[in-house]
């Protein structure tokens, strides 16, 4: 396999945002990153403690410059859409060029530190904030992008599969064509909580006679131990947040 790309535009580094509001959280509301329960404690967000092994110095420092560039364009929204819930904006990153340009080098570093050379054969994003930055990542890898949708979102014959939900149960569902036998698949979305999306998407996979290389997140909410349910799978995540501190 090829290695992997990475982008020749430098990163700037910014300010922390004195201005993002602590977060509180109640024992009885889902937090809105994925309608989840959450903590009553306030939390705090801080990098992801993950050792770099495999990078030089200058990659490195890269990518913590990149990482708080990023993490310092995060918002963070008290009771929306509903009192009780926390939400973590995303989105003011994909409106900031340089900080979209940092959080794909991010992600690529982040990938080559655990990976190595070996790069998934595709890259599948759930619906919908993992269509975000998704396909922009597989382009940097020079892959292909497989949209994982809830039910009734595409055309064609679909694989689906059932998963649970704070309250009730969705489907989600993938494209017989989209994700070929035998192929690795690393499953991106900008949060993980208590990982019931990711391991349906997981199963879409396997379903599809392929193989899960591993998962990428933005966000871990750590006190909701999401990755319990994504098995031995490698997890790389960005920001871990962990409200219960």
């Amino acid at each position: 396999m090829s290695g992997l790309a990475t982008s020749n535009i430098p990163v700037d580094p910014v300010a922390s945002n004195p201005s993002q509001p602590s977060i509180t959280s109640s024992t009885t509301t889902p937090d809105a990153s994925r309608r989840e329960p959450a903590p009553s404690t306030a939390g705090t967000t801080e990098l992801a403690g993950q050792s770099v092994t495999a990078l030089s110095e200058q990659e490195q420092k890269k990518l913590e410059t990149a990482k708080k560039l990023v993490i310092d364009s995060l918002r963070f929204v008290p009771d929306f859409p509903i009192p009780g819930i926390n939400f973590i904006d995303i989105l003011p990153i994909f409106q900031n060029p340089v900080a979209f340009e940092s959080l794909l080098e991010v992600l690529v570093l982040l990938t080559r530190e655990r990976f190595g050379n070996q790069i998934p054969d595709v890259i599948v994003g759930l619906e919908a904030r993992g269509f975000l930055f998704g396909p922009s990542l597989a382009l940097r890898l020079n892959r292909p992008f497989v949209p994982v949708r809830k039910k009734g979102k595409m055309p064609g014959a679909c694989i689906t599969v059932e998963y649970k939900k704070e309250y009730g149960k969705d489907e989600f569902q993938v494209q017989t064509d989209a994700i070929k036998p035998g192929q690795t698949c690393l499953i991106v979305d900008d949060i993980i909580a208590t990982g019931g999306t990711a391991a349906a998407a997981g199963e879409l996979v396997e379903l599809s006679k392929a193989k899960v290389m591993g998962y990428l997140f933005m966000i871990e909410i750590t006190c909701l131990k999401g990755k319990a349910l994504l098995g031995d799978k490698p997890m790389i995540t960005l920001v871990e947040h962990d409200e219960e501190e």
